[in-house]
Formats: C-alpha cells, sequence, structure tokens
C-alpha cells in the first residue's frame, strides 16, 4: 500500500511554479497577482483561504485578501466582484465558498468574469471543460487528476466510481476520467445518496474516489483488494484531545480500508494541498492567457 502525498506532490508544484515566477521576474514581466474574498468566519474557510495565501508567499506570488463579515449585503459583495474584475492589477480571484444563507452563490459565481475564475466555477469554465475546450479546470477535480498522474497510477480501461455528484468534485471529475486521455479512459460510474446496491458498485471499482463528505462513510467491505482510494472528504469533527479541540475526519475509514489498498489518500494531507495547487496553476495560466 502506497499513501498519495498530496503535501508532497504539491510541493513539487509549487517549486516548479516558483522557477517560473523567478524567470518571469528576470525577464521583467508581471508576477501573478491572486485574490481572495473571504465572508464570514467559518473555521474552514478561513484555514483554507489561509493556506492559499500562504502558497502564494511561497510561490512568489502577489495575494490580495478581501474580508467581510457574514452580515455583508450581497450588492456590497457584486459590487465587490465587479471591481475586482475590471482591476487589471488582478489576474485571478476566487469567492470562498460556502457563503451566507443571504447570499446567492450561484448569482455571486456567474458575476465573476470568466478569465478571472482560476476556481474554474463559471458556467463557462464547467462549459468549456464539458466540450475540452480552453478554459479554467475546477481546481480539487485537476488537483486530483495531477496526483493521479504524477504518482503514475493507471486509469485506462479502469472502473472508477466516485460517491457524490457535486457541481464542484464528483461531476466535473467524472467528465474528465471519462475522456480519451491520460490520465483518463475509466469506466466511469458516478454514484450518490440514491444509488441502489452502492456496495456491490464500490467493489467493483478499480478506482474508488469518495466525495460525499460523510465522515467514515466507505468502511473495508465495499473496497475491492488492490483498489486505489482517493478521499475528498473533509469534516471537522470534534476531539478534545487535541489542543484547538476538532480534528479532520475523511470520507474513507481509513485504518480499516488502507490495507486493503494499491494506493490510498490521506486527510488531512491528500487532495487538500493538491486543490490549492491546482489553484495556483490555474492563476498564472490566467496572467499568461492574457499575453503578459
Amino acid at each position: 500500500m502506497t499513501i498519495l502525498d498530496g503535501k508532497a506532490t504539491a510541493a513539487q508544484i509549487r517549486s516548479e511554479l516558483a522557477q517560473a515566477v523567478q524567470q518571469r521576474k528576470l525577464d521583467g514581466k508581471k508576477i501573478p497577482h491572486l485574490a481572495a474574498i473571504l465572508v464570514g468566519n467559518d473555521g474552514g474557510s478561513v484555514s483554507y483561504v489561509t493556506s492559499k495565501v500562504s502558497a502564494c508567499d511561497q510561490i512568489g506570488f502577489e495575494s490580495t485578501l478581501i474580508r467581510y463579515d457574514a452580515s455583508v449585503q450581497e450588492d456590497i459583495l457584486l459590487d465587490k466582484v465587479r471591481q475586482l474584475n475590471e482591476d487589471k492589477s488582478i489576474d485571478g480571484f476566487i469567492v470562498q465558498l460556502p457563503l451566507p444563507a443571504h447570499i446567492d452563490e450561484l448569482k455571486v459565481t456567474q458575476a465573476i468574469d470568466p478569465k478571472k475564475d482560476v476556481d474554474g466555477f463559471h458556467p463557462r469554465n464547467l462549459g468549456n471543460m464539458i466540450l475540452n475546450l480552453p478554459g479554467f479546470l475546477p481546481a480539487t477535480p485537476a488537483g486530483i487528476m495531477a496526483l493521479i498522474e504524477r504518482n503514475n497510477i493507471e486509469t485506462e480501461g479502469k472502473n472508477c466510481v466516485i460517491i457524490g455528484r457535486s457541481n464542484i468534485v464528483g461531476t466535473p471529475l467524472s467528465i474528465m476520467l471519462g475522456r480519451n486521455a491520460n490520465p483518463g479512459n475509466c469506466t466511469v460510474t458516478l454514484a450518490h445518496s440514491r444509488t441502489s446496491n452502492l456496495k456491490d458498485i464500490c467493489l467493483n471499482a478499480d478506482i474508488l474516489i469518495a466525495a460525499i463528505g460523510q465522515p467514515n462513510f466507505v468502511t473495508a467491505d465495499m473496497v475491492k483488494p488492490g483498489a486505489v482510494i482517493i478521499d475528498v472528504g473533509t469534516t471537522r469533527v470534534e476531539d478534545p484531545s487535541r489542543e484547538r479541540g476538532w480534528r479532520l475526519v475523511g470520507d474513507v475509514k481509513f485504518d480499516e480500508v488502507a490495507p486493503k489498498c494499491s494506493f490510498i489518500s490521506p486527510v488531512p494531507g491528500g487532495v487538500g494541498p493538491m486543490t490549492i495547487a491546482s489553484l495556483m496553476m490555474n492563476t498564472l495560466k490566467a496572467m499568461e492567457l492574457k499575453g503578459k
């Protein structure tokens, strides 16, 4: 069994990006600038955005963090999105999700300029992904694909089961893995909470990707011996033994599943760092597409 070390793989990508930034500096070219909007004080969102800013610092990107209270009105947030769209110094930006219930996430996402949508959530970028046209791929699925590719995991002809059909992870990932490419060429089953005989379906998976958001959902009796397991879940659970009072738990019951696998990604330290690495790659791409 091999651990899919997202931290190490992401560090390799950051090093490559840092070299690209250094070369741009030597050539007198613009340095990528990523902005992030954070609304409220959700612990997961705060730590995630902090990690993104830290990655920018390590690579040499410029970064701007814009924070609002959870009570911010939708029109104020939309106005800031419009300002960032028009700001030529900003190459790409994100609005960290989830947003408070009184704000329409889809309206905010659609307001972002697709050319600056480095999260890859805008309908135009999702449409380009489906048609295999140039655009920004959603960061988490793209990070998973990079993790697979850089660890030389064979995907062609394999049965892949994805548990979870969100527009952020499951659905776009199913398209990427089914595409005629490397990695890709999988036979993909997109399963979800309404899927019948889910255990039997999972037992047929050469590659099993859990993105359902339910801690320890995938157990050993659902896993085919030698399967590749990728855990996208990140749920905070209370843990009085930790100084911070909580720990992250994935969708896979790691201790009992790991002995059956050929590869498995941990939580934390698996998909999460790869998501941030993909966001950084999209930011560099956004600037390069402007010809700067």
